[in-house]
Formats: structure tokens, sequence, C-alpha cells
């Protein structure tokens, strides 16, 4: 499980994130929402270490991420696999060099030991073929799946995904959704999605963090949020939906 406690962020003068707390579920698929500037890439990059909140704690299973020493920091990130908003694919490499590139610090594992974790991660997410691929040669959708072959190549505890929706058509985007939901049942994994696809919400949202102008409004499942008596939360929600419905039926 992940928690965090009084996360606060400011850029210059400007308020980011305004004492936001609450938890990550263990094996599930957990989700930050929320319109466009709320502050949930944000949430993430902090969460995973790449920015520094102004205030607050974030616990990975118990463990101080945020205070702990550069042993301990550094024991979570290698245990933390990420899937970027665009893919962050090498267009210099191939499909399995890319996928290879977590592991190449790794100095205990021989070439074959490595190249067999590769295979098997590229067939999980449906790709074995195609190890040889240059980026340029493969689809949005598949360069998406190789993002995610490579966040998990590396035995990963947690998994941060921002925006794996983002340039996909709605089909596609299931496909990506389920993927994301399947591993994280099968690896027994702590997952993180940021997104606004309420496609992705109502069907992998195990656990879901709503935030709006910086601050957290509302913490639930799924078959929670449709009920939702929080104002700004039932305006997003049905407001996704109706633009999807018009979206899909164009």
């Amino acid at each position: 499980m992940i928690t965090f406690e009084n996360i606060s962020k400011s850029f210059e003068e400007k308020e980011i994130l305004k004492g936001i707390s609450g938890e990550f579920k263990e094996g599930k698929t957990n989700l930050i929402i929320g319109s466009s500037g709320t502050g949930k890439s944000v949430l993430l990059k902090i969460i995973v270490g790449l920015v520094h909140p102004d205030t607050g704690t974030i616990y990975f299973d118990g463990r101080d991420f945020t205070r702990g020493d550069k042993k301990l920091r550094t024991s979570i990130r290698r245990d933390i696999g990420m899937l970027f908003q665009g893919g962050a694919l090498f267009d210099s490499k191939n499909v399995e060099e890319n996928v290879m590139f977590p592991l190449d610090l790794d100095k205990s594992k021989s070439k074959s030991e490595k190249l067999d974790r590769v295979n098997w991660c590229l067939k999980r997410v449906g790709l074995e073929n195609a190890n040889k691929k240059m980026p340029s040669e493969i689809s949005g959708g598949m360069k998406k799946r190789v993002g995610i072959a490579r966040a998990i190549v590396d035995d990963i505890k947690y998994l941060f995904c921002d925006e794996p929706n983002s340039g996909l058509d709605p089909q596609t985007s299931i496909v990506i959704d389920e993927l994301i939901d399947e591993i994280t049942k099968e690896l027994k994994i702590t997952t993180v999605v940021v997104t606004h696809d309420m496609n992705s919400v109502m069907g992998i949202g195990d656990h879901i963090i709503y935030l709006a102008k910086g601050k957290k409004l509302w913490e639930g499942s799924k078959d929670q949020i449709l009920e939702t008596k929080v104002p700004e939360l039932h305006d997003f929600v049905f407001a996704s939906k109706l633009l999807q419905n018009m979206k899909e039926s164009s």
C-alpha cells in the first residue's frame, strides 16, 4: 500500500496541491482523476520522487520515502515502474532494446537471462514478434504496450501510468486499460493511473481519488462514483461521459 499525508506543492507563487492525503490500495488499480490543471500529474511525480513536496510525507508499505536515507529511497525506486504519457521510447533503439534498457545496469544477470525476461514481457503485452521493430514502425497503441513491457521488466511492486490513453482511439484505449488491469492483478502489484477518461474510471477503477483545484474532494470506487454527492465530481463524471458519447457517435 502507498499512503500520503498532507501533500502540498507550489511553483513560484502558484499553489498546485493543497494538503492532500490519501492511499493507493495494494494489488489494485488506483486512479487519480480530475480536469486538466488540477495537479494530477504533479501528485504522481511527487509520489515517485521526481518532484519534492513543500509539505507532506509518502509511505511505501510503511517506509518513509520522503525522509528516508539514500539507501531506502534507492531500494523503493527499484520497485517502481513508470509508463510515461508519450511512451518515452528511444527512437534510436528497437523494441527489444527499449524494453531491455532498465536491465542494462543489472550486472548480476547474464545477457540470456535478461533477454528471456524481455521476451516474456513482450509476449505478455502481445508483442512477441516485434523485437526488432523500430518505434517509427509501430502504432501508437503498440508503443504504449512496449512502454508497459519496459515498466514491468524489472520485477516491480508499484506501477505508475501517466495518461496511458493519451492520443489513442476509444477501442485501443480499452485494450490498454484492460492490459494494465490484468497485469496489476496477475503480478499482484500496486498500480496508480492518472487519467481523465471516464471509460477508464468505470472499467478499471478499483480505487479512485478525485482532485479539483489542487484539493482532494472525493475518494472511493467505481461502484460508488455515480452516486456521488460532490457537485464538482458529479459535473466532471457526467460531462465527461457526455463528451465521450459524442466523440464515439461522430
